[in-house]
Parts: structure tokens; sequence; C-alpha cells
């Protein structure tokens, strides 16, 4: 066991990563620091020999990797609780996310991130640029940041009327001990980066760092592959998530939230759910539409015609249409 205090604790989180772990944690072990750090891995029940990696790295690497937390039940919130589970166990400074099938590419990324969090003692979050790979072969691979991605960021620029994504899990470095604890409603969100970067903002800003050094890895297993935006419970934990930030940030930007909870209102009249159910459809497509306040009427008339009107009569409509015009 490491007595050193470490300065930064590396939380590697998995679920039936047995594919890809071996190269996740040779990345972390790869790192050239000149502070100590440790890793801790928490596994979410996996059945593909995930655990039996870990067992492997921790055996040969103890001093390293200082807790490993083999869960026999499954959480089932897409990682979130395995998360905080390991989390709790952490002693660095600082601390990063890695989930178990992804990894970094630059030896250099935890001193350097090190380095700006010391020398800006007001910022809590900095981040850098990351690879996104797909597996299957159906994109190219691409940086998640744009060339004139913002360099310093607050709490203003993680809000907009859509959701906001451009910190990859792999590439965040945060301080440690200021989330604690966590309000009520963190844990019911299906959510963890989003909440928890709000959450931080709230005790300082963020800084980016330009440089690619990780990559974080898209396949049919990812979480990022099983975020149904079909299905009504998923819609449901979404809009009470951001309804959650709303009052957590004091309403300051509530014009903004509610045009995004406006959006996961229309997502639901299309959800499996209630898409094609005579009253919960226009419901909530007609709820969609108070909430985003529309300037636009191409976009009122969009969703009439797809939600509002029966779609019998919009077929005699565009039928009889055609048959004038032609």
């Amino acid at each position: 066991m490491m007595s050193t205090q470490p300065k930064v604790s590396i939380l590697v989180v998995c679920f039936n990563h047995a594919k890809f772990l071996r190269q996740c944690l040779d990345s972390v072990i790869a790192q050239k620091t000149n502070h100590p750090f440790e890793i801790l891995i928490a596994d979410d029940a996996s059945t593909d020999g995930t655990q039996d990696i870990i067992k492997e790295y921790h055996a040969r690497y103890p001093d390293l990797i200082t807790t490993v937390l083999l869960h026999e039940k499954g959480y089932g919130d897409y990682g979130k609780s395995n998360c905080i589970s390991i989390e709790k166990e952490a002693r660095g400074t600082y601390l990063n996310i890695l989930e178990g099938d992804d990894y970094w590419i630059d030896e250099n990324k935890l001193q350097l991130q090190i380095d700006l969090l010391d020398q800006h003692p007001e910022t809590v979050l900095c981040f850098h640029n990351a690879l996104i790979t797909y597996d299957d072969g159906s994109l190219p691979s691409h940086e998640v940041n744009p060339i004139d991605q913002k360099d310093h960021l607050t709490a203003a620029d993680l809000i907009s009327e859509t959701e906001v994504w451009f910190m990859a899990t792999t590439s965040v470095m945060y301080r440690n001990g200021i989330l604690y604890p966590f309000p009520d409603w963190f844990y019911k969100s299906k959510s963890g980066d989003i909440p928890r970067y709000i959450l931080l903002t709230k005790r300082g800003d963020i800084r980016y760092l330009n440089r690619t050094m990780s990559v974080y890895r898209r396949h049919s297993a990812g979480v990022s592959y099983t975020d149904h935006k079909h299905d009504a419970g998923f819609l449901w934990n979404r809009i009470e998530m951001y309804e959650n930030i709303d009052k957590e940030l004091n309403f300051v930007y509530h014009a903004k939230i509610q045009k995004n909870i406006a959006r996961y209102y229309l997502m639901m009249a299309n959800s499996k759910q209630y898409n094609g159910h005579w009253y919960w459809e226009r419901y909530y497509a007609l709820k969609s539409l108070q909430l985003s306040k529309p300037n636009s009427k191409e976009h009122i008339k969009e969703v009439v015609a797809a939600h509002i009107i029966p779609h019998s009569i919009m077929k005699r409509y565009a039928f009889i249409k055609g048959k004038i015009l032609g």
C-alpha cells in the first residue's frame, strides 16, 4: 500500500471492458510525473473477465493500484454509482476519471494538468483535447475540441439551449474534496459528468489545455451507445436533472435551460412509449412549444404537422396538395 500522499488519484471505472482494459491501465502506468499518483479501480459486476484482469494488475502493481472494488451486483445506472463508490476512497489532491475502455496517449498528461491546477488555485477543473475513435469504423477518428476552443470557461459555457458536451471524461482533472456532500438530486441523475461539472463551476473556473492527450473510444457496448433518447424513462430523468440544475444555479440561466428542457419534451412526443398515443404525443409536443417559446413560425408549423394534427389528415392534405400542384 502506498504510504506517500498521492498528488493525483486516477479512478478507473469498468464494466465489461476486458477487451480494452490492459491498454487503459498500461497508459496510466506509463505516466511520467514529478509527483506520486495512485490508481483506484471499481468494476460494476462485469461478466467478461474484466475482474480477472483487475486482479492481475493489482498483483503486479500493489503499490500503485491502492484500491480495488469488485462489485458483485451491478448498479445499473450508467456507471455513475460505481464511480462514486471509488471516488470516496481517493486520497489525491486532484482526481481523474478514466473509463476502462478509454486510454491516454501522452505520457506527460498528468504532469501538465497538475502544473496548470497548481498555478491557478481559482481553477477547479482543467481538460484537454481528446481523440474520438469508432471501433466499428462507422466514422473516421476526430478530435473533440475545435481549433478555436476557449481556454478559460465558467458555468455560463456549460449552459445552452441544447445539451453541451465538449469535455471528454478521459481529459478531465479536477480538485478533490470540494463536491461533497453531493445534493440529493445528483444521485438520481443518470448522467454523472454533466451535473458534476456544473457543481464544480460553482466553486471556480475551468481551463483548457490545447493538446490531444487521450482517446475516447466509441463502441457498441459503451455507455454513450446506451443513452436511450427514444425511451421515456431516460428522457424524464434528463428533464428532472435540468430542472434541478436550474434551481442549483439560482435560475440565472432559466431561459436557456427551459429551451433545453423543451427539446426533451419534444423527444418525449417521439418516444417509443408515447409516439402514436393520441393524447400524450400531442400533450408533450404542446408542452415543448410552451417552454421553447419559438420565434420561428416554421418551427411551430413543423411541430404541429408532426404531432398535433392527426397523421391521417396530414397524409390526406399532402395527397390533395400534390394533386392540385401536379
